[in-house]
């Protein structure tokens, strides 16, 4: 099967993930960028706010071009790359949406669109409730046999951070505001009051992605205060890795949550306090990974392959 994919963003660490999974089930697959700036730390990476209306209308020549080729559907990989796909005449398009392109500024313009694609993917259920009409749910995947339990102290090790700290990891830059740095600065701030020994909070700025696995062994919990989000991957990888996660309300993380212990998810700061303090008292680590063969990237290669073989018989 040929796949001609559109992207936003083809540096984002769980799309080159789809791409090598469905590549090692056989997929073909050729992907075409919308020209234009890559996006900074500061900007939402679902989000796609350094291009213009011109970059998408110099984007659609190549989409043109190459829909004519011998592929059996596109795709659309971000709500904004569905105005150029749906565009083109010959061939079916699956829309995949990432989060902000749905419940963004762009919520309008990805609604309006989608409605043409043959099949509509999302990320989560509440994703789902949002998106006006038929949709298929399936997360972004998770490499399960990188995203592991490592021994906390070979990890810290490796670090080199201290052994007799609690450490709450904060994954993302802080200076992007939708993760809302400042919060859980006051929750960990709070938490410090509450536990025995000294408490810090780091974060993970330019990481690279197979490192990773190591912040979130070295840490005895990940703290999460985003304004929104679809179905985090950062989520996802601490349960592989069975680190225990608490977080805001937001996308999928109740869902996902629902049955890992210790974690705890809500939007009131006190309950965040309480349960941060509870999981730094315990020092457990999480029942997670027993969770996380749903959230697979062999689970997601499998749908995904079933979507396109259904859509392109149809």
């Amino acid at each position: 099967m040929r796949v001609l994919n559109l992207v936003t963003n083809k540096d984002a660490q769980f799309f080159r993930a789809q791409v090598q999974e469905l590549e090692r089930r056989g997929v073909e697959l050729t992907t075409l960028s919308v020209p234009g700036r890559n996006r900074s730390e500061s900007i939402d990476p679902d989000e796609d706010g350094q291009r213009s209306v011109l970059d998408y209308v110099r984007f659609y020549p190549s989409v043109l071009a190459n829909s004519l080729d011998d592929y059996d559907l596109i795709h659309a990989n971000y709500g904004l790359t569905a105005p150029m796909a749906v565009a083109q005449p010959k061939l079916p398009v699956v829309l995949s949406l990432w989060g902000s392109d749905l419940m963004g500024k762009y919520g309008p313009v990805t609604q309006r669109f989608a409605r043409y694609c043959d099949e509509v993917i999302v990320m989560s259920d509440g994703m789902a409730e949002i998106y006006e009409g038929e949709c298929l749910v399936i997360p972004h995947g998770v490499d399960l046999a990188q995203f592991r339990p490592i021994e906390r102290g070979i990890a810290r090790q490796e670090l080199g951070w201290p052994e007799d700290e609690h450490i709450v990891l904060f994954p993302y830059p802080p200076k992007r505001d939708v993760k809302n740095y400042p919060r859980a600065e006051r929750i960990v701030d709070r938490v410090s009051d509450r536990v025995d020994g000294p408490v810090s909070l780091r974060t993970a700025t330019g990481v690279a992605h197979e490192r990773m696995p190591y912040y979130l062994n070295a840490a005895d919990a990940m703290i999460m205060t985003s304004l929104r989000e679809g179905s985090p991957n950062t989520v996802k990888e601490a349960m592989a890795c069975n680190l225990p996660v608490v977080s805001t309300d937001v996308g999928d993380v109740r869902s996902r949550l629902a049955t890992v212990e210790p974690s705890t998810v809500s939007d009131d700061d006190d309950a965040l306090v309480e349960g941060l303090a509870s999981v730094l008292d315990a020092g457990h680590r999480s029942n997670g990974r027993e969770y996380a063969r749903d959230i697979s990237l062999t689970r997601m290669g499998e749908r995904l392959v079933a979507v396109y073989e259904d859509v392109a018989q149809n």
